[in-house]
């Protein structure tokens, strides 16, 4: 079950839960593409591709398809990798640390030992207060939510 966290002011949203995985797979899932890919987006979407260079000032692409087929592309740029323990990226930039046309949010992903299980939390900064009140209104909790249940199924059977 999710815990929303307070979060720590009005630009964040914070997703929490308690995996029933060691953190090193549920790190993986994040950092592998081939794992990303199979439980990133909420079906009935997609990952159409994912490219992850894992390492700070490492960029990432994602590309999420909807339903009818339409192609979304998300990059970013790793700014902290911690293994097993922590990952932050933002689409302030892409490759190379190249500035996004628009920045909109920077992603803290924790990943806590606990008796064999992962806290994992997914705490996610917007630029703006208006940023993340649409990242909210375009189902942020829903969307993400469905996405850590997937990621749990596909631990269970790793």
């Amino acid at each position: 079950m999710d815990t929303v966290n307070k979060p720590a002011e009005s630009r964040e949203l914070v997703l929490a839960r308690l995996i029933d995985a060691p953190p090193e797979n549920v790190f993986r899932a994040w950092t592998e593409p081939e794992l990303l890919k199979q439980w990133f987006t909420p079906k009935p979407w997609t990952v159409a591709s994912a490219e992850l260079d894992v390492r700070p000032g490492g960029g990432n692409r994602i590309v999420m398809r909807s339903p009818e087929g339409q192609n979304f592309p998300n990059s970013g740029v790793y700014l902290e990798v911690i293994k097993n323990e922590r990952l932050v990226f933002t689409d302030a930039y892409t490759k190379a640390w190249e500035p996004s046309e628009k920045p909109f949010m920077t992603a803290i992903i924790t990943f806590e030992y606990d008796g064999g299980k992962t806290r994992y939390t997914a705490r996610v900064r917007h630029w703006s207060a208006a940023d993340r009140k649409t990242h909210e209104e375009m189902g942020f909790h829903e969307g993400w939510s469905k996405a850590t249940d997937q990621l749990a199924e596909l631990l269970a059977g790793l």
